[in-house]
């Protein structure tokens, strides 16, 4: 069962060049950090952790709101700066965006990285005034896509005034059923429980009727992330996007374009 599960779950094993793929990323998130200036704030520390710290892009001018991104990596490694790029589109569009790191296993259990993203988005919130009126959208990828959808459940660990402006959340290819992953080599790290997989597995969880919800998914992924994908999208009752020849690497890009169809789902109507 642990081999079948590894390949399950195994996305670089099945994408060419997958190596080429995280260094590719970090560079152009550098250029992208350099090229805003000071309107990218790094290394904003929302708790006391090592890795409790979030960084915070500004459009030009006042936000319209806030979207959240949550980096992925099977909650084991990268951190968001590998990612500031995907920020773009949001800019584009006069949104801000904030990036949180959080602690990965083993040093820290999933339950206490749900935790620890509903601090950063409280944090990020009050930083650029999002609690006094304007909306939060939560998107993620990979595990970031699990935490993501995290936050829309009903027992997400948010503050309330900042709960109430959370209109969105759109999982991209997460991981919304933790039970297979407690079966895979991964677990000697992630250390799931049988209980914990059940109370932090959003497919299994409530969806607060108030924040909308949609799956997007790649056309090229496993198998077994267009299963979670579908799981989740019919769980809580919300829309799926599958997209036409995107694997689970590329499958993010979107979010660098402010007119793309993956940025639309994530901010349009708000």
């Amino acid at each position: 069962m642990r081999e079948e599960m590894d390949r399950a779950y195994d996305n670089g094993g099945f994408i060419p060049g997958a190596a080429d793929y995280p260094p590719r990323w970090a560079a152009k998130a550098e250029a992208f950090r350099d090229q805003l200036g000071p309107r990218a704030l790094l290394g904003l520390p929302y708790a006391a952790g090592d890795r409790n710290w979030l960084d915070l892009f500004l459009p030009e001018g006042m936000p319209r709101g806030l979207m959240v991104f949550i980096h992925g990596g099977y909650w084991l490694r990268f951190d968001p700066r590998v990612w500031s790029h995907l920020a773009a589109g949001a800019l584009a569009r006069g949104w801000a965006c904030a990036m949180p790191a959080y602690t990965l296993a083993p040093a820290a259990r999933i339950a206490q990285m749900t935790q620890e993203i509903g601090a950063a988005i409280g944090a990020a919130a009050t930083r650029v005034g999002a609690d006094a009126g304007g909306p939060i959208v939560v998107t993620g990828h990979s595990a970031g896509g699990h935490l993501s959808a995290r936050m829309a459940c009903e027992d997400a660990p948010l503050p309330g005034p900042i709960a109430a402006r959370l209109r969105r959340v759109v999982p991209i290819s997460p991981l919304s059923d933790l039970r297979p992953l407690a079966q895979s080599s991964m677990n000697d790290k992630l250390q799931l429980q049988p209980a914990e997989t059940l109370a932090e597995s959003p497919a299994l969880l409530a969806r607060r009727a108030e924040c909308e919800a949609a799956v997007w998914v790649g056309g090229q992924e496993r198998p077994a992330f267009l299963w979670q994908a579908r799981l989740l999208s019919e769980a809580w009752g919300c829309a799926w996007h599958v997209d036409p020849g995107k694997h689970h690497f590329n499958v993010i890009d979107g979010l660098e374009d402010g007119t793309s169809a993956l940025t639309g789902a994530v901010l349009d109507g708000l």
